[in-house]
């Protein structure tokens, strides 16, 4: 367990490689480059994962959150993006049937391409990059709160720190962990990609970010959820009225439950849009759609039990993200 350092942590949500406004919001928290790492006097960041994909600045948003990690000024929970990352570009056991891990399928390969396509003249560097997503852990628990990228299921912790006391993956579990039969799965499923429920036979939700999905994204802070809309996380509307349909004794048992008297938890990834909230008194999202020209969002956190709206702390993104005023550059340090 990690001291707390002596005025808090200033969690940061889904980057989505949008680097420019990640220098500014680190400039606006106070933080300023020393030695080509971004510091404060009192304070460390703690990123919140899905550093990569989908936006302008992917190399540089990377960057500036391993120098900090590795210097000791932030900590960082890996995103499904990172994991997708890892599984995409690496090899599947011979005999599987597949040639990777993560199948090169046409939605796969959209998800990534414009990491992949960053990174196309410095595969050193890419090479590098997947070796650090390897030691980011799934989870962390530092003094007085919990960290974790999409959904905190105490069971499936406890499981991974059993297995895995530092709550990273070695290549081993990174394999096992794309077969949906196995404990590894259904930890890295439901830590990075949260709890989700399938969609009637036929019924499909044309999502804001260009995808068509067939289910939809559930939290965990429902004691007693009766029916659909009681647990749907997501800016996408479920259709018709599937939102009064009730929950089968089934789907009740896949969701996971954060109660009200657990330790203040971080989570990112659900994409939220608008001015930030608190969708629980002891939880926080960080993710408010950064790459869809949102916001990318802070918590400062200073030890309270509980949280309170007016500790965000945001910056608009532009449409030409890569516009912002910026003199931290990947090549230049």
């Amino acid at each position: 367990m990690a001291a707390r350092n002596s005025e808090g942590y200033d969690l940061i949500g889904d980057i989505h490689g949008c680097g420019a406004t990640l220098s500014a919001l680190l400039e606006k928290l106070g933080y300023t480059q020393h030695g080509g790492v971004y510091r404060h006097p009192k304070r460390k960041v703690i990123f919140l994962g899905d550093l990569i994909d989908r936006g302008p600045r992917i190399r540089l948003a990377v960057s500036i959150a391993r120098r900090m990690v590795e210097a000791g000024e932030a900590h960082i929970v890996m995103g499904n993006h990172e994991y997708n990352a890892l599984a995409y570009c690496h090899p599947a056991p011979a005999g599987s049937g597949k040639r990777w891990l993560r199948e090169h399928t046409p939605r796969h390969n959209r998800i990534i391409e414009d990491t992949l396509a960053q990174y196309r003249d410095h595969t050193n560097e890419w090479e590098d990059t997947l070796a650090w997503f390897k030691t980011i852990p799934l989870c962390l628990e530092l003094e007085g709160i919990r960290v974790v990228h999409a959904c905190w299921d105490a069971t499936l912790i406890d499981q991974l720190l059993k297995r895995r006391p530092d709550a990273c993956m070695d290549d081993a579990f990174l394999v096992e962990s794309t077969d949906p039969s196995t404990q590894a799965f259904r930890i890295l499923d439901c830590l990075t990609r949260g709890t989700h429920i399938p969609l009637p036979s036929g019924i499909e939700i044309h999502s804001g970010d260009g995808f068509t999905r067939k289910s939809f994204r559930t939290h965990f802070w429902s004691r007693a959820p009766q029916v659909w809309g009681d647990v749907v996380f997501q800016p996408d509307n479920l259709p018709g009225d599937l939102e009064a349909r009730p929950l089968t004794d089934a789907q009740r048992e896949r969701l996971s439950y954060y109660g009200p008297d657990e330790p203040p938890l971080f989570i990112g990834h659900y994409w939220c849009e608008g001015i930030p909230a608190l969708p629980a008194v002891n939880i926080a999202c960080l993710d408010y759609s950064a790459v869809k020209y949102g916001r990318l969002v802070a918590y400062r956190w200073s030890g309270e039990t509980e949280l309170s709206a007016d500790h965000f702390v945001w910056v608009r993104v532009p449409k030409e993200e890569n516009a912002l005023p910026n003199q931290w550059e990947v090549d230049s340090v």
